[in-house]
């Protein structure tokens, strides 16, 4: 658990039997917590994991009143409908997954901010992997889904994905904060846990400050990837908040 400021960020990592071919592997999921008031959110909670997840905030001691996703998954299901119905915590999603998700408590639009008592997350739209992604922030980190990774970026071919708009959501939003910021991926399939955004200015293989637009949306078209496995399964039932899954 990495202590900062007014607040506490816990960092769940996706252990499961099949890392090598389950498109959850090397998952991240946090937890997001007020020192004071012990209020807290989880960020891209993932279902199989929502009974290890909740014992972890019981023996914290903390109240879990969010549930918060970056945007609509295509590689696992949420738990957030699960944890709602386990701890009542409300299904937070980003403005931009706003008429495309059915089941959630609240849209967080680009700039409007959700209060964990002194603690306040901030919702910075980054749309590019998905058109509806959207980062995280409080001072000091920065939650960044799939958007960027450590040293990396998410996919850009999938649920109204964009080279161009992840670009510029990198470069126009992320990259203004302050280089001591903590990032905290979505996945990351190297071990790490977390980077910052000075380093990732200087390190991301494709979009460090040297690489022009054209280049990076070059690359990321030039790319072939398969789709995920689950896909099929995963979006709809993240197009209600992990609901399908949850009742099943």
């Amino acid at each position: 658990m990495t202590n900062l400021r007014a607040y506490t960020v816990t960092v769940l990592l996706d252990v499961n039997d099949v890392q090598d071919v389950d498109d959850r592997a090397e998952s991240r999921s946090y937890i997001v917590a007020d020192r004071e008031s012990g209020n807290a959110a989880i960020i891209d909670a993932v279902i199989e994991n929502v009974e290890r997840d909740l014992t972890i905030v019981a023996e914290l001691g903390l109240t879990l009143v969010f549930a918060m996703e970056t945007h609509i998954h295509a590689d696992h299901i949420t738990g957030a409908s699960l944890i709602r119905d386990r701890t009542g915590a409300r299904i937070v999603y980003g403005g931009g997954a706003e008429g495309a998700v059915k089941g959630a408590d609240l849209f967080l639009h680009d700039g409007r901010q959700l209060g964990l008592g002194h603690t306040a997350l901030q919702a910075l739209a980054t749309p590019g992997h998905t058109d509806g992604c959207t980062s995280y922030f409080l001072p000091g980190a920065v939650f960044t889904g799939d958007t960027m990774f450590i040293r990396g970026n998410g996919r850009t071919d999938l649920q109204g994905g964009s080279p161009e708009k992840l670009y510029r959501s990198v470069r126009n939003k992320l990259f203004t904060l302050p280089d001591e910021t903590t990032v905290y991926p979505g996945h990351d399939y190297h071990g790490r846990v977390s980077s910052t955004i000075g380093e990732e200015k200087r390190f991301n293989e494709r979009l460090n400050l040297s690489v022009t637009e054209e280049a990076f949306v070059n690359l990321m078209k030039a790319r072939q990837v398969p789709p995920p496995a689950k896909m099929a399964v995963a979006i709809p039932a993240n197009m209600h908040a992990g609901r399908v899954m949850a009742q099943e």
